[in-house]
């Protein structure tokens, strides 16, 4: 088995992350998801790469590079999932390990992400790759 590891940009790459990522996102349907990846590739740099085995798609990141007063250049990721007919295979350490050597080739200070406070498993996950609970993130919906 092989692994590849890539960028998403057409059409029907995003669409084949589709399904993994509708495993953590639930509330989207593809149309949206599909609209979603373009509006935010334009406006934010989002980048959507993703582990495909045997050419079905094993796990999925959403991320982007910015820069902050606090945080000097960062990769965010704002989603990161493996399918869950394929966890605990070593898909989402070996697409976590790709995001940080893509951080570290475009000289970012810290790879940073959100998760929430009900993820246990995830959590445990980021605690082995090393991250640290470094803040609290608040959130006022409006």
């Amino acid at each position: 088995m092989s692994s590849n590891i890539a960028i998403a940009n057409s059409i029907s790459e995003i669409n084949n992350c589709f399904p993994v990522m509708k495993e953590l996102r639930s509330h989207l349907e593809l149309p949206d998801f599909i609209d979603r990846v373009h509006r935010q590739q334009q406006l934010f740099n989002y980048q959507l790469a993703y582990l495909q085995v045997n050419e079905i798609v094993r796990a999925v990141a959403g991320f982007r590079i910015s820069e902050s007063l606090a945080w000097y250049k960062f990769l965010y990721v704002d989603d990161l999932v493996s399918s869950s007919d394929n966890r605990s295979q070593g898909y989402g350490s070996d697409l976590f390990n790709w995001l940080i050597e893509y951080a570290r080739a475009e000289s970012c200070q810290q790879l940073t992400l959100d998760s929430g406070v009900q993820r246990f498993a995830a959590h445990r996950f980021y605690l082995r790759h090393r991250m640290e609970i470094s803040s609290h993130h608040f959130a006022l919906h409006l």
